[in-house]
């Protein structure tokens, strides 16, 4: 590969980290292991001589070695990215896309004023939301110790050694690669809820707030160097999560364990808080006295200790002649009682914010403005972004619970008709607007209830009490998933009939909590309008958006809508679900204007391109015109979680590339809606085509069978990998099988099917059909930012199969003729795909990406002999399952988990 001049010293330099420590590695395992020959073996892997040795002794002992070895060259990967970052920021004529630097300047540079940019990040949000899909292969312990290697990795990169201190960092280094070598490296028992509820407040205690103050840092600095002024405050960013939330055919998730999640992650945060502002109280040493002190201030701190009493004087004698660390110490004593629920406590952390604010004005006033942006700014970005509840607490259970829900207690209620499931859509409306017309709930508090109704009437009651408790900012909305209809999206006003959660207001009944619609099938995309219009024309739907646009101050009515990137997919392939995607965003915006509400989109993106996954700047500049509204909230999901945001810098970057896009991308779509694109009709015939295409393999006869044989399926199903079942229901379909494990599965065998099946059919029909059509899709394609990013996302899942890798799976399909036909079928399809793509890029593979081919041609060796590796024990546990094989497949999915870095 002819790589570029400007990229030689960063592979130079990615080489030589990872050689590095790949040979420390090799001496810990040398030293443990020293007959077995393992060290040997994997230096074999990733050398140019030709491939590591078939077979020999300690097969599991190297499945765990190449492993960590993928792990350490991931690793050294995440830290060349961010140095390249640095030093791009460091020439300052580079700027990256996504980040704040290149984007401010970018708008600038098209025209756009400073004081239109700011209005835009006043009304802009962000909310990341973490979920725990079984997708993460790697342990919370390991996990914690890759940190540690990456952070010695940049220890080493920001300062320089004496040889003593030399001697020292090579011997830690050792040790910490023997942790991570002795570590047992596959889950012993699938992990409970527990284990990921820790996992989220491990990100949220030791992760986020670290990366919160330096992004906002960054921000000041992007800005200042920009305009030449000091910066608004960051846009709005928060957290959610599902863990502990996401009920959707999850049976563990009880109404113990959601309001147990809401109590742990309000007390992380005030607990966050007070550590911060104990350390703020430290530095915050800014003498004054008498008329030095500036008026705001002063009046704050009669104001504060009238209402915290005697108590107060404690904290005004300690620092006398400090006001700001008198104030400080005056927070500290709200926060106190604020935790114990007591009077004088802060009602709201917006409260902790305006105080916050408050002394950053009496600093600049008093001309110590730099101690206001380094010290206490940081602390007021942190207290406005995790507040007293940390992460937001989704909660999503399936539209058909809901139904079975109501049915329990229509029955409870003695009513003639419990079969409501069952009922024509017609009869479910005619049915809930004679219900909704009325507060009178069926059952009563001391009611017996059982099955659905029982469990969702629990967890309504719970969420109550919190919400009259603690207030709203740390409940997310209830998202509906599998939404087909209106009643899915009506049926939840009244099971919060039921527990007091729908309230009079003066437009009328609403709901204390938002309902969200998830849209995630391409039959569901393509009616989304249709339901949505109904919903948001509902009277409940109408005053239930007014109540909450005046409960948190917002200038419009706001409404969410989820889409779901995975099952759309799976359902039809990648041209037809990022299409009807595309599509479903344009009309959900169009009705939300319309009805003159602002739609906040819910992107469900997964993992890999499988399942939504792709460049975020591109992403955003893909989106359609008019979509981004200045709002938006996307999952991060599974593995995901820990390569965005193991480690400050990472997370840094992420978010910043988040929050950045979603300014400029708001501020380009200012214009509105734009006309039709002029190839959407071919594109339309081009997506039917793929589509088509999709659906002939799987559904063709045989294919499931194929899937389950000719993938490591199986082995997934079993892998301890989260809490949550592969399958919804347990049956075995493939509507049925979670996306997840499906994408999985086909990323294991190197298929990677879900990334790129159906495009070349698609393409080539047009090439031969409609030469003059082909050639003008290839003219626009590098302005077409939606069709350009599709296909290089197509690009990227061709360039990660490999079809003698896929062959090898295959031929543990013992039918010999499905085989042939199903090989035969996918493999055409694989070429036609690819040479079609490359028909339509003007520059080589080579030239347009190689960092991505140089990630894959590191890997190559030891992954195939993983691949042939795990094809054996396929072939022995089919035969004769047992425990001994069942785990040394599992270390064959996690090795070839890291070496894609992917799984689902």
């Amino acid at each position: 590969m002819d790589v570029p001049a400007r990229l030689r010293d960063d592979f130079a330099k990615w080489s030589a980290d990872f050689d590095g420590l790949l040979d420390a590695f090799c001496q810990v395992v040398e030293a443990h292991r020293p007959a077995a020959g393992v060290a040997g073996f994997v230096r074999a892997c990733f050398s140019a001589d030709g491939m590591p040795p078939d077979g020999g002794n300690g097969g599991l002992v190297r499945y765990q070695a190449l492993s960590i070895a993928f792990q350490l060259l991931n690793i050294v990967e995440e830290n060349t990215a961010n140095q390249m970052r640095r030093r791009a920021e460091e020439r300052r004529n580079e700027r990256e896309p996504g980040l704040w630097r290149h984007d401010l300047g970018d708008l600038l540079a098209r025209g756009r004023a400073e004081g239109d940019i700011r209005r835009t990040i006043a009304g802009a949000s962000l909310e990341p939301v973490l979920t725990a899909h079984p997708t993460e292969a790697k342990r919370a312990t390991v996990l914690e110790h890759h940190r540690a290697l990456y952070l010695m990795l940049l220890e080493r990169e920001t300062r320089s050694f004496t040889d003593i201190e030399l001697g020292i960092y090579r011997r830690r280094l050792q040790a910490a690669l023997q942790r991570l070598w002795r570590t047992g490296e596959i889950q012993l028992e699938r992990p409970d809820l527990e284990s990921e509820i820790r996992t989220v407040l491990h990100y949220m205690e030791t992760v986020f707030p670290d990366a919160v103050e330096l992004l906002d840092l960054r921000f000041q600095q992007a800005w200042r160097d920009t305009f030449g002024s000091a910066s608004p405050p960051l846009p709005r960013l928060g957290f959610a999560t599902w863990v502990g939330g996401d009920r959707d055919g999850h049976p563990f998730v009880t109404t113990a364990v959601t309001m147990g999640m809401l109590g742990r992650l309000r007390a992380g945060a005030l607990a966050l808080l007070q550590a911060r502002l104990s350390g703020l109280a430290v530095r915050i040493s800014v003498a004054a006295s008498g008329d030095e002190v500036p008026a705001i201030l002063q009046r704050r701190i009669d104001e504060t200790a009238a209402l915290l009493g005697d108590d107060s004087r404690t904290a005004l004698a300690r620092n006398r002649g400090e006001p700001w660390r008198q104030m400080v110490n005056l927070l500290l004593l709200r926060l106190a009682r604020t935790r114990d629920g007591v009077d004088g406590g802060y009602a709201a952390a917006a409260e902790l914010v305006a105080d916050l604010e408050i002394l950053e004005a009496a600093l600049v006033e008093t001309g110590a403005a730099e101690i206001a942006a380094v010290d206490v700014r940081p602390v007021t970005a942190q207290a406005r972004v995790f507040g007293f509840h940390f992460a937001r607490l989704d909660v999503r259970q399936n539209s058909g619970f809901h139904d079975r829900a109501v049915a329990g207690l229509l029955a409870a209620a003695g009513h003639r008709r419990t079969d409501y499931p069952d009922w024509s859509e017609a009869e479910k409306l005619a049915f809930l607007e004679r219900e909704l017309s009325s507060p009178r709930p069926f059952t009563g508090d001391h009611t017996a209830l059982s099955g659905e109704a029982e469990a969702t009437v629990s967890l309504l009651r719970g969420l109550r009490r919190h919400l009259l408790r603690h207030g709203p900012d740390g409940l997310g909305p209830l998202v509906i998933s599998m939404t087909r209809s209106v009643s899915d999206l009506l049926t939840p006003y009244l099971l919060a009939r039921e527990v007091g959660l729908l309230i009079e207001t003066p437009q009328g009944p609403a709901s204390m909590i938002p309902v969200v619609p998830l849209f995630e099938t391409i039959a569901d995309l393509a009616r989304c309008d249709t339901i949505f219009d109904a919903f948001l024309a509902h009277p409940i739907t109408r005053a239930t958006l007014t109540h909450l646009r005046l409960r948190d101050g917002k200038a419009v009515p706001e409404c969410t809508v989820m889409l779901g990137y995975s099952d759309s997919n799976k359902d039809g392939g990648i041209l037809a679900s990022h299409w009807g995607l595309h599509l479903a965003e344009e009309r959900l915006a169009r009705v939300g204007r319309e009805h003159g509400v602002r739609v906040e989109f819910f992107h469900g993106r997964g993992g890999t391109i499988g399942r939504g996954a792709g460049p975020t700047h591109a992403f955003l500049d893909a989106l359609p015109a008019g979509s981004l509204s200045g709002r938006m909230r996307v999952t991060e999901q599974g593995e995901v979680i820990s390569q965005q945001y193991a480690n400050r810098v990472t997370a840094t970057f992420h978010l910043e590339r988040l929050l950045a896009g979603v300014v400029r991308t708001t501020m380009l779509h200012e214009a509105g809606p734009v006309p039709p694109h002029p190839l959407r009709g071919l594109w339309q015939d081009v997506v039917d085509e793929s589509f088509a295409a999709y659906r002939r393999l799987v559904e063709a006869d045989g294919f499931i069978d194929f899937f389950r044989s000719a993938t490591p399926i199986d082995a997934i199903e079993q892998a301890r990998i989260g809490s949550r079942p592969s399958r919804r229901s347990g049956r075995a379909t493939l509507a049925d099988l979670r996306a997840i494990p499906w994408v999985f599965s086909w990323s294991q065998a190197r298929f990677h099917l879900p990334g790129w099946y159906g495009v070349g059919s698609a393409i080539d029909w047009l090439r031969r059909e409609r030469p003059e059509s082909f050639e003008t899709i290839r003219e626009v394609l590098p302005r077409w930012r939606f069709l350009g990013y599709v296909l290089h996302n197509v690009e990227a899942s061709l360039l990660m199969a490999n079809p003698a890798v896929m062959e090898l799976y295959a031929s543990l399909v013992e039918d010999a003729a499905l085989r042939d036909r199903m090989m035969a079928t996918i493999l055409a399809e694989h070429e036609r795909t690819r040479a079609a793509v490359s028909s339509l890029f003007a520059a080589s593979t080579d030239a347009r990406r190689p960092r991505f081919l140089r990630t894959i041609e590191m890997r190559a060796r030891g992954l195939t002999w993983l691949h042939h590796e795990q094809v054996r024990l396929l072939r022995r546990y089919r035969a004769a399952p047992d425990e001994a094989t069942l785990d040394a497949l599992l270390l064959t999915v996690n090795a070839i988990a890291m070496g894609q870095k992917t799984t689902g």
